[in-house]
């Protein structure tokens, strides 16, 4: 049976692609925050799939301590068995400036720096089984550059460049991958516009506000989910980078930058303390 991890898993698009995925037959370990909530998401999954193989890991995995423990807990559940999936989707919003435990900016810690780190602790599972990284995007990488002078904003703080730039991260985390190695294929997911909390989680002020307005507009958690199972089941493993709607679409011109991408994986490497997959991909 295949194994697929989803961070983030507990709500939201995290847990439908959880459903989706399950729906297909595979193994789903799940991550998430509260132990409550995974509790709770991994009741809600088997009251409607009562065969479901479903499992679930606690971790905050803005702290790169608890992305160890959890990669830890992970590698327990898989034995000796190689990773399929790994799906990057835990993610957040910060109206103010924050940092992690370990001091870095929430945004590009979260957002960014925790789905690199765990990937680097699951790589050799993911390369067992010649499996695939998917990573939680969206569109507005497009309107986001680098900004190397200040990468976490810590003399001018703006929340929505902050996350722009997150997610261009994404992006030209899973082109280095692809660049540097042809074992594990790696995919970013714009969901589009999605009817869920995470603008309103940590946010005060106009943002929580502006999220609460904006997100009216968007479409149900289970229709993103359909673009994840398709990327977790559709053999050979589809071309493209970026997929929308289960179709490959256009991405930023900066995701070609091949510079700015080794640059960031570098500079990941430098702050996360290790070398990806232990410098031989």
């Amino acid at each position: 049976m295949k194994t697929v991890v989803i961070t983030g898993a507990t709500s939201g698009i995290g847990f439908e692609a959880a459903c989706a995925i399950t729906a297909q037959g595979m193994r789903v370990i799940g991550v998430g925050r509260s132990a409550e909530r995974c509790e709770r998401a991994r009741e809600a999954l088997l009251s409607g799939m009562p065969e479901a193989n479903v499992d679930f890991v606690c971790g905050d995995l803005s702290s790169q301590r608890e992305v160890h423990a959890v990669a830890d807990a992970i590698l327990s559940l898989l034995g000796d068995e190689g990773l399929w999936v790994l799906i990057s989707n835990a993610g957040g919003v910060r109206s103010w400036y924050t940092t992690t435990a370990d001091g870095y900016e929430m945004q590009f810690a979260l957002n960014h720096l925790a789905g690199f780190l765990l990937a680097h602790r699951l790589w050799p599972r993911l390369k067992q089984a010649g499996g695939r990284i998917i990573l939680t995007g969206s569109n507005s990488h497009k309107m986001a550059r680098m900004h190397w002078k200040d990468i976490m904003f810590q003399r001018r703080y703006s929340c929505l460049m902050a996350y722009k730039q997150s997610k261009l991260c994404n992006m030209l985390f899973a082109a280095e991958l692809n660049r540097r190695q042809s074992a594990v294929k790696a995919y970013v997911v714009d969901p589009g516009l999605v009817n869920t909390d995470i603008g309103n989680k940590e946010t005060s002020g106009l943002v929580d506000v502006f999220w609460k307005l904006r997100k009216r507009g968007g479409v149900d958690p289970e229709v993103p989910a359909q673009t994840y199972a398709f990327l977790c089941s559709r053999q050979p493993a589809p071309e493209g980078l970026y997929y929308h709607n289960c179709r490959s679409v256009a991405y930023s011109k900066r995701v070609n930058d091949a510079a700015d991408a080794k640059r960031l994986f570098e500079l990941s490497e430098q702050l996360c303390g290790v070398k990806f997959g232990g410098g031989e991909l």
